[in-house]
């Protein structure tokens, strides 16, 4: 959990907004501490997780998880966080015979023109399985976070199928149990046309309420700034509304420092 960013957001494990469908993107840089950023935010918030981990191991994200203060492990075994290890359950799914995995949630693998039926159940019923903790206290508002959607394409699942997908995601989790999502996709250099990464990238903005982007620097590689974040509030009813902010960011083995533009000496 970066404290910086929290600033930035306005937000804290104890005062955030329910509801938020939350878009996180890069380009030319990697985005993926915003991920360990949100598991650890919203895991000592206190609130349910489902996390769909596509693209890497529990044990990678609970290595960093680690770093950052909070243990995947426990909350796993406490019923708070209810992983799906994309890399590991595919296996089972491609090995095993057609009749017997027609109901598991990664059932896409054989069959990607039949949608994500199999991966919305699965959502479901985690976040609203086992709404209390072991002391009979409701956990917070339900979490779900993807990390990274955009695989999905490459596995042959169609944009408009996902975003079919993240589209019932909103409608229970953030309207119905007034909980957020969180989700990485990865951006197409500017250069390539890719009908579906660019469908599925409109379709995503047009549904979120925050869009965090990361990517280099115009001015190429520098060893103390890691990249720019441009922050986009979409939908708020205060002041903010449809409001753009860029910072530039370096991330560190325990955590991530943001500054405004123009303020780091190693560009001035």
């Amino acid at each position: 959990m970066f404290p910086e960013l929290n600033s930035i957001l306005s937000s804290s494990p104890d005062s955030f907004r329910s509801g938020d469908f939350i878009v996180l993107s890069d380009r030319q840089a990697d985005a993926s501490f915003l991920i360990h950023h949100y598991l650890s935010f919203y895991l000592r918030a206190g609130c349910k997780v489902c996390f769909l981990g596509l693209v890497q191991s529990f044990s990678h994200y609970s290595a960093v998880s680690q770093r950052l203060g909070v243990s995947l492990t426990q909350a796993r075994e406490k019923g708070q966080l209810v992983f799906l290890e994309g890399l590991k359950d595919s296996i089972g799914v491609i090995s095993q015979e057609e009749s017997s995995q027609s109901k598991l949630p990664l059932s896409y693998l054989r069959s990607p023109g039949a949608g994500l039926e199999c991966l919305f159940k699965f959502v479901e019923s985690s976040v609203s399985q086992n709404t209390e903790n072991e002391d009979g206290e409701k956990w917070g508002p339900p979490v779900l976070l993807i990390d990274d959607l955009s695989v999905l394409l490459s596995l042959g699942v169609s944009a408009g199928a996902i975003l079919d997908f993240t589209l019932y995601c909103q409608a229970t989790i953030c309207s119905e149990l007034q909980g957020n999502i969180v989700i990485l996709v990865r951006r197409e250099e500017e250069d390539v046309d890719d009908e579906g990464s660019n469908l599925l990238q409109k379709g995503l903005i047009h549904q979120c309420s925050l869009a965090l982007h990361v990517e280099g620097l115009p001015t190429g590689y520098c060893r103390d700034i890691h990249g720019q974040m441009e922050v986009w509030w979409r939908s708020r009813e205060d002041a903010m509304y449809n409001q753009r902010k860029v910072f530039h960011y370096k991330v560190h083995d325990k955590g991530a420092s943001f500054f405004a533009r123009g303020t780091s000496s190693a560009l001035l």
